[in-house]
């Protein structure tokens, strides 16, 4: 298992996206930019661990740039070789950073939540484009925001328009009520890099999260 970001103070950014590059080429320049500027703001990425599509190139970019401590990926051992085909279980630390195989898709995305959650300032989640994985990981944290699980910015960086869909839905769903006025705000739109950056330093939470008791301990 790798070491986690546990130690870390600086931005802590779990990125979801597909494992796909998509036809446009805009899809991966968004990825690029986006491991840019997380370089300049010393923040670390948390993402899947593929090394295919907008996630082997958000992780290469940002490695390239501030080396393997940087990256830090959550796989499922079932998704190895579809999503890191290259390794046959091996490891390659020195182009996609680290990584730590998990038995399944529950424990990746409770093993990448609680990195953010431990992050600093600026700590958050941030989806790029991609497919059916990349929505069911946003709308659990955007769920788990809601619920009070935790405290950190969404983002969803919207690249050629790639999420107006989601978003109108997000406007429907407050005039239908079954999202408050204030929810609606839990996901906030980012139309560049930079701009991701800033809406999850400046994120403020909803007014109308629910403030549930989650510590069972």
């Amino acid at each position: 298992m790798a070491s986690t970001t546990e130690s870390r103070k600086g931005p802590v950014i779990a990125v979801f996206c597909g494992a796909s590059t998509g036809y446009s080429p805009a899809h991966l320049e968004a990825a690029r930019s986006l491991a840019h500027s997380l370089h300049a703001h010393n923040a670390t990425l948390v993402y899947g661990a593929g090394t295919t599509g907008i996630m082997g190139e958000i992780a290469k970019t940002l490695v390239s740039l501030s080396g393997p401590q940087s990256v830090y990926g959550v796989i499922p051992k079932p998704l190895l070789g579809k999503e890191r085909p290259e390794e046959n279980g091996g490891e390659d630390e020195s182009t996609y950073g680290l990584k730590t195989v998990v038995p399944d898709m529950h424990e990746r995305k409770a093993l990448m939540a609680q990195q953010v959650i431990q992050g600093g300032p600026g700590s958050g989640f941030v989806a790029l484009s991609g497919g059916y994985g990349t929505l069911e990981e946003l709308f659990e944290m955007i769920t788990w925001n809601q619920l009070g699980i935790h405290g950190r910015g969404i983002v969803v960086f919207n690249v050629e328009g790639y999420y107006d869909g989601l978003i109108s839905w997000v406007r429907s769903s407050v005039i239908g009520g079954f999202i408050t006025p204030g929810n609606a705000g839990i996901m906030v739109e980012a139309l560049d890099a930079e701009e991701v950056i800033k809406h999850l330093k400046e994120y403020k939470l909803s007014e109308d999260r629910l403030q549930l008791n989650w510590d069972h301990k």
